[in-house]
């Protein structure tokens, strides 16, 4: 068990990624994960009602120069099960059971923002809907994710 006081061995990390300090006791055995980390996802906002986090373009695109389609999903994913693992709390975690997304406008550079919202949280299953916007604030993708929330297993 960590104290409040020192450093998990993913605090460096857990500050990149933007992660408030009132939770990082949350993920210190297991940071943001190397994915968040290799795609530049920072988060801006984290609650199990709205998660929001940011991404660049620049090193997740395709071959056509646009930011890649599975940049998008990748980006969904993570807000959503962010912010189901918000919503299951200590003692349980959560495992993406579908994801689905529909990509309405391509972007070549900048930064894409993701803004998660809950549509349902239950006991057993979360739902969130997933929008990705450019600067201006156009949508350039909408994706849905549902987490199963299962509870820990004694080690």
């Amino acid at each position: 068990m960590m104290d409040n006081f020192t450093p998990g061995p993913f605090a460096e990390e857990l500050n990149a990624a933007g992660v408030p300090q009132e939770l990082h006791g949350w993920l210190s055995r297991y940071g943001v994960g190397s994915l968040v980390a290799k795609m530049g996802i920072k988060f801006l906002e984290l609650g199990p009602e709205r998660t929001v986090a940011t991404m660049p373009v620049e090193g997740n695109t395709q071959v056509a120069g646009i930011l890649h389609g599975g940049a998008h999903v990748v980006l969904a994913e993570t807000l959503g099960s962010f912010a189901a693992a918000l919503h299951a709390g200590a003692g349980r975690h959560v495992v993406g059971i579908e994801v689905g997304a529909t990509h309405h406008r391509s972007i070549a550079s900048g930064l894409v923002t993701g803004t998660c919202t809950a549509i349902h949280l239950g006991g057993t299953l979360a739902t969130h809907e997933i929008v990705m916007t450019d600067e201006h604030g156009r949508r350039l993708s909408t994706a849905r994710i549902t987490n199963m929330i299962r509870e820990n297993r004694a080690r």
